[in-house]
């Protein structure tokens, strides 16, 4: 994965990984700030800084860029003290699944609910050709708007490449992720493109960052390096154990992670901020 950035990485020169402590990346010489554009919405850059939590209390206190936490079950409060602390939020949610513990999860008809996931206990795909599913992602997005939220992370987006119940094709998924993609722009959100990493070619210029898990460890982050092509991060998450408690192989890692212009972390699969670790 020899992939040349250019200009863009011309100062990351640092290397290896840091501890459970605050983030520590030296990058003085590379802008981390949002970019002017004429769009409105946020838009991360290739070196932004961040962290990923999804369950229990949010640790507020990693001096990072960005924060990706949990739509449905972070406070507004939470949203509000990141901001003045100047930091930047984008809100997870499952844009292609059903999961029975939402709020929302009622909304959902029996019809629009397919076939379960493999390990993921109440969670279900969705057939994203209806209107109805649409509709209720629409008020998500509008739920992340009210929250404060700076963008999105949908997960999910790739349930035509899974046995999902319904008889989806590659150009269902494309459609629908170009309508959420569309939907959070006209919200003033930005949106970053999960999974589906077979679509990423056609998705690109839809998309403002990229959120990916384990491709070192599944041997696929070149698929992901149109995003850096076009100055957009890769903010990627790693969970393999010897990443944690081998310091030579998350040295590896990490200066892989570097040379392709990757934000890692190395995290618990919970998601719980139980221990952190983050390339850099």
């Amino acid at each position: 994965m020899n992939v040349h950035i250019g200009s863009f990485l011309l100062t990351m020169v640092l290397a290896g990984c840091g501890g459970t402590s605050s983030e520590g990346r030296s990058l003085s010489d590379l802008d981390t700030t949002t970019p002017d554009n004429m769009d409105g919405w946020y838009k991360p850059t290739i070196a932004t800084t961040w962290q990923l939590q999804l369950q229990g209390s949010i640790n507020t206190g990693y001096a990072v860029e960005l924060y990706d936490i949990d739509l449905f079950d972070t406070p507004k409060q939470t949203i509000i003290d990141l901001h003045a602390a100047a930091q930047k939020v984008i809100c997870y949610f499952s844009g292609g699944t059903h999961e029975n513990w939402r709020s929302d999860a009622s909304q959902f008809t029996a019809t629009d609910i397919g076939n379960n996931l493999s390990n993921w206990e109440g969670e279900s795909w969705l057939d994203i050709r209806s209107t109805e599913v649409r509709a209720i992602m629409l008020a998500r997005l509008d739920l992340a708007v009210s929250k404060g939220c700076d963008g999105v992370d949908v997960d999910n987006m790739d349930g035509y490449s899974y046995d999902s119940g319904f008889a989806l094709t590659a150009d269902d998924q494309l459609v629908y992720n170009r309508f959420i993609a569309n939907a959070a722009h006209e919200r003033r959100l930005s949106v970053g493109l999960k999974n589906d990493l077979a679509q990423i070619d056609e998705l690109v210029d839809d998309f403002d960052f990229s959120v990916n898990e384990s491709c070192f460890d599944y041997e696929e982050c070149d698929l992901l390096t149109p995003f850096i092509q076009q100055g957009k991060p890769v903010l990627q998450v790693e969970y393999k154990q010897e990443y944690v408690s081998d310091t030579t192989d998350r040295a590896s890692l990490c200066a892989q992670s570097l040379d392709i212009g990757f934000s890692t972390l190395i995290l618990p699969q919970e998601l719980d901020d139980s221990f952190r670790f983050h390339c850099r």
